[in-house]
């Protein structure tokens, strides 16, 4: 059984990466542009001085915290991305870490993060 991917392999996974990579970074100025960038008021559509309504208050500041935990799960996918990338550089990318079985194609191009192949990551799971 092989134990590394070829360099063609690992260009293909590494656009992939990449191309994740664009996305999420624009999902995040996105979420920024929307979220904190404009005052409470803006944000709800309230350009008058009148108080707001304690229920608009409300659902403004859950939009505000939901857009945030988005926002942190997107860094936390750069985060791994950035990992696999050196992982390619350093020639560790597509092995599992658990059991250093190399994991497949597949699941690479649907996670092209995955750290562990779909045996270990049940077990895992399991736990």
């Amino acid at each position: 059984m092989k134990k590394k991917y070829t360099k063609k392999d690992l260009v293909e996974f590494k656009k992939i990466i990449l191309k994740r990579k664009e996305e999420i970074v624009d999902d995040i100025k996105h979420i920024a542009d929307d979220t904190l960038k404009k005052s409470q008021k803006e944000a709800s559509g309230d350009i008058s001085g009148y108080a707001y309504h304690m229920a608009d208050v409300a659902t403004d500041t859950y939009d505000r915290e939901f857009s945030m935990g988005i926002a942190s799960n997107d860094r936390k996918l750069l985060y791994e991305f950035d990992d696999a990338l050196k992982k390619i550089e350093d020639g560790t990318f597509g092995v599992c870490e658990e059991c250093k079985s190399l994991i497949a194609k597949n699941r690479l191009k649907a996670v092209p993060s995955a750290r562990l192949c779909v045996k270990c990551q049940e077990k895992k799971e399991k736990r």
